[in-house]
Protein backbone atom coordinates (compact mmCIF):
# COMPACT_ATOMS: atom_id res chain seq x y z
CA UNK A 1 0.00 0.00 0.00
CA UNK A 2 1.38 3.42 -1.26
CA UNK A 3 1.92 6.26 1.48
CA UNK A 4 -0.83 9.02 1.16
CA UNK A 5 1.05 12.25 2.03
CA UNK A 6 -1.26 15.83 2.78
CA UNK A 7 -0.44 18.19 0.45
CA UNK A 8 -0.03 21.98 2.17
CA UNK A 9 -2.45 24.21 1.30
CA UNK A 10 -1.05 27.02 -1.12
CA UNK A 11 0.09 29.93 0.20
CA UNK A 12 -2.25 33.10 0.31
CA UNK A 13 -0.86 35.09 -3.08
CA UNK A 14 -2.06 38.41 -0.35
CA UNK A 15 0.69 40.22 1.30
CA UNK A 16 0.14 42.97 3.62
CA UNK A 17 3.06 44.47 5.52
CA UNK A 18 3.61 47.17 7.53
CA UNK A 19 6.27 49.49 7.48
CA UNK A 20 7.96 51.75 10.64
CA UNK A 21 9.42 54.45 9.43
CA UNK A 22 10.96 57.88 11.65
CA UNK A 23 12.75 59.96 9.03
CA UNK A 24 12.72 60.71 5.30
CA UNK A 25 15.88 57.88 4.61
CA UNK A 26 13.97 55.64 6.20
CA UNK A 27 10.73 55.71 4.48
CA UNK A 28 13.30 55.80 0.88
CA UNK A 29 15.18 53.04 2.58
CA UNK A 30 11.65 51.02 3.56
CA UNK A 31 9.49 51.52 -0.16
CA UNK A 32 11.89 52.26 -2.88
CA UNK A 33 13.06 48.08 -2.86
CA UNK A 34 8.78 47.48 -2.70
CA UNK A 35 8.73 49.36 -5.67
CA UNK A 36 11.74 48.05 -7.20
CA UNK A 37 11.12 44.28 -6.96
CA UNK A 38 7.54 45.23 -8.73
CA UNK A 39 8.84 47.59 -11.72
CA UNK A 40 11.49 44.25 -12.24
CA UNK A 41 8.51 41.49 -12.51
CA UNK A 42 6.57 43.69 -14.67
CA UNK A 43 3.76 44.56 -11.89
CA UNK A 44 1.95 47.40 -11.82
CA UNK A 45 2.74 49.90 -8.66
CA UNK A 46 0.71 52.38 -6.99
CA UNK A 47 1.96 54.44 -4.44
CA UNK A 48 -0.70 56.80 -2.47
CA UNK A 49 1.06 58.60 0.51
CA UNK A 50 0.92 61.91 1.58
CA UNK A 51 2.23 64.47 -1.29
CA UNK A 52 5.40 64.94 0.63
CA UNK A 53 6.07 60.92 0.71
CA UNK A 54 5.19 61.04 -3.06
CA UNK A 55 7.71 63.47 -4.02
CA UNK A 56 10.38 61.55 -2.33
CA UNK A 57 9.49 58.55 -3.43
CA UNK A 58 9.41 60.21 -6.87
CA UNK A 59 12.52 61.70 -6.63
CA UNK A 60 14.28 58.19 -5.71
CA UNK A 61 13.03 56.28 -8.50
CA UNK A 62 14.32 58.90 -10.86
CA UNK A 63 13.58 57.89 -14.67
CA UNK A 64 11.59 54.86 -13.38
CA UNK A 65 9.18 57.22 -11.42
CA UNK A 66 7.03 57.51 -15.06
CA UNK A 67 6.28 53.17 -14.80
CA UNK A 68 4.63 54.48 -11.55
CA UNK A 69 1.13 55.28 -10.85
CA UNK A 70 1.27 58.20 -7.85
CA UNK A 71 -1.54 59.26 -5.52
CA UNK A 72 -2.00 62.11 -2.75
CA UNK A 73 -3.57 59.73 -0.10
CA UNK A 74 -4.71 62.81 1.73
CA UNK A 75 -6.92 63.52 -1.04
CA UNK A 76 -7.81 60.25 -2.87
CA UNK A 77 -8.15 58.68 0.68
CA UNK A 78 -9.66 61.34 2.67
CA UNK A 79 -12.57 59.60 3.73
CA UNK A 80 -10.98 55.86 4.70
CA UNK A 81 -13.95 54.25 3.18
CA UNK A 82 -13.37 54.91 -0.09
CA UNK A 83 -9.75 53.58 0.01
CA UNK A 84 -10.28 49.84 -0.57
CA UNK A 85 -13.34 50.36 -3.59
CA UNK A 86 -12.02 53.80 -5.16
CA UNK A 87 -8.51 53.44 -4.75
CA UNK A 88 -7.00 49.89 -4.33
CA UNK A 89 -9.86 48.01 -6.27
CA UNK A 90 -9.75 50.76 -9.24
CA UNK A 91 -5.74 50.47 -9.62
CA UNK A 92 -5.99 46.06 -9.44
CA UNK A 93 -9.19 45.93 -12.17
CA UNK A 94 -6.77 47.97 -14.46
CA UNK A 95 -4.92 44.87 -14.54
CA UNK A 96 -6.70 41.58 -13.59
CA UNK A 97 -4.13 39.48 -14.95
CA UNK A 98 -1.80 40.68 -13.34
CA UNK A 99 -0.37 40.92 -10.06
CA UNK A 100 -0.40 43.93 -8.76
CA UNK A 101 2.15 46.33 -5.92
CA UNK A 102 0.27 48.95 -3.82
CA UNK A 103 2.05 51.45 -1.41
CA UNK A 104 -0.85 52.65 0.50
CA UNK A 105 -0.21 55.42 3.80
CA UNK A 106 -4.33 56.07 4.96
CA UNK A 107 -3.01 56.84 8.55
CA UNK A 108 -0.68 60.43 9.04
CA UNK A 109 -0.23 62.46 11.65
CA UNK A 110 -3.18 64.78 12.00
CA UNK A 111 -5.98 62.58 11.35
CA UNK A 112 -8.53 63.43 13.78
CA UNK A 113 -10.21 61.59 16.31
CA UNK A 114 -13.14 61.34 14.59
CA UNK A 115 -11.72 59.73 11.45
CA UNK A 116 -9.26 57.27 13.19
CA UNK A 117 -11.84 54.20 13.90
CA UNK A 118 -12.87 54.62 10.09
CA UNK A 119 -8.92 54.51 9.14
CA UNK A 120 -8.30 51.21 11.61
CA UNK A 121 -11.47 49.74 10.29
CA UNK A 122 -10.15 50.05 6.53
CA UNK A 123 -6.57 48.60 7.61
CA UNK A 124 -8.64 46.14 8.74
CA UNK A 125 -10.83 45.11 5.92
CA UNK A 126 -8.12 45.03 3.53
CA UNK A 127 -7.01 41.36 4.41
CA UNK A 128 -10.85 40.08 3.65
CA UNK A 129 -11.19 42.66 1.04
CA UNK A 130 -7.92 41.29 -0.47
CA UNK A 131 -8.13 37.19 0.61
CA UNK A 132 -6.82 35.04 -1.99
CA UNK A 133 -5.79 37.90 -5.08
CA UNK A 134 -2.51 38.44 -6.02
CA UNK A 135 -1.57 41.64 -4.89
CA UNK A 136 1.14 43.02 -2.34
CA UNK A 137 0.11 46.15 0.28
CA UNK A 138 2.95 47.79 1.88
CA UNK A 139 1.13 50.72 4.47
CA UNK A 140 3.95 53.19 6.14
CA UNK A 141 3.75 54.39 9.84
CA UNK A 142 5.44 57.48 10.38
CA UNK A 143 6.54 56.06 13.58
CA UNK A 144 8.07 59.40 14.44
CA UNK A 145 4.98 61.64 14.85
CA UNK A 146 1.96 58.81 15.39
CA UNK A 147 1.22 57.44 19.14
CA UNK A 148 2.28 54.17 20.35
CA UNK A 149 -1.44 53.54 20.36
CA UNK A 150 -1.66 54.07 16.60
CA UNK A 151 1.54 51.62 15.98
CA UNK A 152 0.13 49.44 18.09
CA UNK A 153 -2.99 48.94 16.29
CA UNK A 154 -1.05 48.52 12.96
CA UNK A 155 0.02 45.23 14.55
CA UNK A 156 -3.56 44.51 14.72
CA UNK A 157 -4.19 44.66 11.19
CA UNK A 158 -0.78 43.86 9.42
CA UNK A 159 -0.14 40.19 9.65
CA UNK A 160 4.23 41.26 9.34
CA UNK A 161 5.65 44.47 10.11
CA UNK A 162 9.37 46.05 10.14
CA UNK A 163 11.41 48.93 10.14
CA UNK A 164 14.76 49.56 9.61
CA UNK A 165 16.14 46.90 11.79
CA UNK A 166 14.03 43.91 11.71
CA UNK A 167 11.02 42.32 10.54
CA UNK A 168 8.48 40.38 12.45
CA UNK A 169 5.40 38.44 12.45
CA UNK A 170 2.54 40.34 14.63
CA UNK A 171 1.59 38.24 17.54
CA UNK A 172 -1.51 40.82 18.03
CA UNK A 173 -2.53 40.01 14.26
CA UNK A 174 -6.70 39.37 14.52
CA UNK A 175 -9.54 38.31 12.28
CA UNK A 176 -10.33 41.76 10.22
CA UNK A 177 -13.81 41.32 10.93
CA UNK A 178 -13.27 40.97 14.37
CA UNK A 179 -11.11 44.08 14.43
CA UNK A 180 -13.60 45.78 12.24
CA UNK A 181 -16.28 45.01 15.26
CA UNK A 182 -14.16 46.01 18.01
CA UNK A 183 -13.52 50.13 16.31
CA UNK A 184 -17.45 50.16 15.58
CA UNK A 185 -17.44 52.74 18.10
CA UNK A 186 -20.72 54.89 19.35
CA UNK A 187 -20.72 57.86 17.71
CA UNK A 188 -21.52 61.84 19.80
CA UNK A 189 -24.78 62.67 19.80
CA UNK A 190 -26.10 65.14 16.85
CA UNK A 191 -26.58 68.85 18.43
CA UNK A 192 -29.71 69.84 19.72
CA UNK A 193 -29.35 72.27 16.45
CA UNK A 194 -29.72 69.95 14.42
CA UNK A 195 -32.63 69.49 11.87
CA UNK A 196 -34.21 66.61 11.80
CA UNK A 197 -37.01 64.50 10.03
CA UNK A 198 -38.46 61.45 10.15
CA UNK A 199 -39.19 59.45 6.80
CA UNK A 200 -40.79 56.23 5.27
CA UNK A 201 -41.36 55.62 1.58
CA UNK A 202 -42.86 58.88 1.06
CA UNK A 203 -40.76 61.39 2.73
CA UNK A 204 -37.83 61.26 0.00
CA UNK A 205 -38.23 64.23 -1.33
CA UNK A 206 -38.77 65.75 1.93
CA UNK A 207 -35.29 64.26 2.76
CA UNK A 208 -33.87 65.77 -0.03
CA UNK A 209 -35.49 68.96 0.49
CA UNK A 210 -34.00 69.53 3.80
CA UNK A 211 -30.38 67.95 2.40
CA UNK A 212 -30.16 70.88 0.34
CA UNK A 213 -31.68 73.68 2.10
CA UNK A 214 -29.21 73.15 5.29
CA UNK A 215 -26.51 72.37 3.05
CA UNK A 216 -26.92 75.68 1.12
CA UNK A 217 -27.36 77.80 4.10
CA UNK A 218 -24.01 76.46 5.62
CA UNK A 219 -22.46 77.49 2.74
CA UNK A 220 -21.54 74.55 0.88
CA UNK A 221 -21.07 74.80 -2.63
CA UNK A 222 -23.67 74.25 -5.23
CA UNK A 223 -21.51 71.13 -6.21
CA UNK A 224 -21.32 69.63 -3.43
CA UNK A 225 -25.11 70.29 -2.19
CA UNK A 226 -25.87 68.24 -5.40
CA UNK A 227 -23.63 65.43 -3.71
CA UNK A 228 -25.74 65.76 -0.24
CA UNK A 229 -28.77 65.36 -2.29
CA UNK A 230 -27.83 62.20 -4.02
CA UNK A 231 -26.27 60.76 -0.45
CA UNK A 232 -28.59 61.30 1.53
CA UNK A 233 -31.12 59.75 -1.05
CA UNK A 234 -29.23 56.54 -1.13
CA UNK A 235 -29.14 56.01 2.57
CA UNK A 236 -32.45 56.84 3.18
CA UNK A 237 -33.26 54.53 -0.18
CA UNK A 238 -31.44 52.05 2.00
CA UNK A 239 -33.32 52.34 4.81
CA UNK A 240 -36.55 51.93 3.07
CA UNK A 241 -35.20 48.86 0.85
CA UNK A 242 -33.05 47.03 3.03
CA UNK A 243 -34.00 48.47 6.41
CA UNK A 244 -37.01 48.67 8.39
CA UNK A 245 -38.90 50.81 5.84
CA UNK A 246 -38.50 54.15 8.07
CA UNK A 247 -35.89 56.21 9.42
CA UNK A 248 -34.39 59.38 10.56
CA UNK A 249 -32.48 62.49 8.91
CA UNK A 250 -30.54 65.09 10.92
CA UNK A 251 -28.23 67.42 9.25
CA UNK A 252 -26.22 70.42 10.89
CA UNK A 253 -23.58 72.11 11.00
CA UNK A 254 -20.05 71.55 12.77
CA UNK A 255 -17.15 74.22 12.24
CA UNK A 256 -16.28 73.87 8.81
CA UNK A 257 -18.41 70.71 7.65
CA UNK A 258 -21.86 69.87 6.55
CA UNK A 259 -22.74 66.27 8.57
CA UNK A 260 -25.78 64.33 7.61
CA UNK A 261 -27.19 61.15 9.42
CA UNK A 262 -29.38 58.67 8.96
CA UNK A 263 -30.47 56.36 11.31
CA UNK A 264 -32.74 53.49 11.29
CA UNK A 265 -33.78 50.25 13.72
CA UNK A 266 -32.36 47.83 11.07
CA UNK A 267 -28.67 45.94 11.71
CA UNK A 268 -25.82 46.22 8.88
CA UNK A 269 -24.03 42.95 9.46
CA UNK A 270 -21.67 43.09 6.39
CA UNK A 271 -18.79 44.86 7.43
CA UNK A 272 -17.65 45.28 3.53
CA UNK A 273 -20.76 47.47 2.58
CA UNK A 274 -19.96 50.01 0.61
CA UNK A 275 -16.23 48.52 0.31
CA UNK A 276 -16.66 45.87 -2.19
CA UNK A 277 -18.72 45.70 -5.51
CA UNK A 278 -21.30 43.45 -5.42
CA UNK A 279 -22.04 41.11 -8.35
CA UNK A 280 -23.20 42.69 -11.45
CA UNK A 281 -26.70 40.67 -10.58
CA UNK A 282 -28.95 43.84 -11.66
CA UNK A 283 -30.27 44.64 -8.13
CA UNK A 284 -27.91 47.77 -6.96
CA UNK A 285 -25.89 47.42 -4.18
CA UNK A 286 -23.46 50.40 -5.06
CA UNK A 287 -25.35 53.02 -2.98
CA UNK A 288 -22.73 52.94 0.24
CA UNK A 289 -20.39 52.87 -2.67
CA UNK A 290 -21.63 56.08 -4.08
CA UNK A 291 -21.93 57.54 -0.75
CA UNK A 292 -18.23 56.52 0.47
CA UNK A 293 -16.65 57.83 -3.08
CA UNK A 294 -19.01 61.66 -2.37
CA UNK A 295 -17.69 62.36 1.08
CA UNK A 296 -14.96 63.01 3.19
CA UNK A 297 -15.85 61.13 5.69
CA UNK A 298 -18.50 58.03 6.40
CA UNK A 299 -18.61 56.59 9.89
CA UNK A 300 -20.66 53.73 10.84
CA UNK A 301 -22.02 51.94 14.12
CA UNK A 302 -24.41 49.24 13.84
CA UNK A 303 -25.54 47.36 17.03
CA UNK A 304 -29.14 45.64 17.88
CA UNK A 305 -30.63 49.19 18.79
CA UNK A 306 -30.08 49.96 14.72
CA UNK A 307 -27.36 51.41 12.23
CA UNK A 308 -26.28 55.35 12.52
CA UNK A 309 -24.62 56.39 9.11
CA UNK A 310 -23.17 59.56 9.53
CA UNK A 311 -21.40 61.13 6.51
CA UNK A 312 -19.22 64.38 6.39
CA UNK A 313 -18.59 67.02 3.64
CA UNK A 314 -15.81 70.09 3.87
CA UNK A 315 -17.20 73.41 3.15
CA UNK A 316 -13.40 73.74 1.83
CA UNK A 317 -13.32 70.97 -0.86
CA UNK A 318 -15.46 72.29 -4.49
Amino acid sequence: MSAVTASSPAPDPFVHEALLYRDAAEFVAGTLPFVEAGLAAGEPVLVSVPAANVELLRASLGEHASRVRFLNMTEAGRNPGAIIPCVLLDFAATRPDSRVRIIGEPIWAGRSAVEYPACVQHEALINAAFAGRPTAILCPYDATRLTPEVLADAELTHPVLFDREHRWTSASYDDPVLVAERFNRPLAAAPPSAASLDFDITGLAGVRRLAAERSVAAGLSAERVDDVVLVVNELATNSITHGPGRGRLRVWREADTVVCEVYDTGRLTNPLAGRIPPAHTGNGGYGLILVNRLTDLVRIHSDAGGTTVRVYLSLAVG
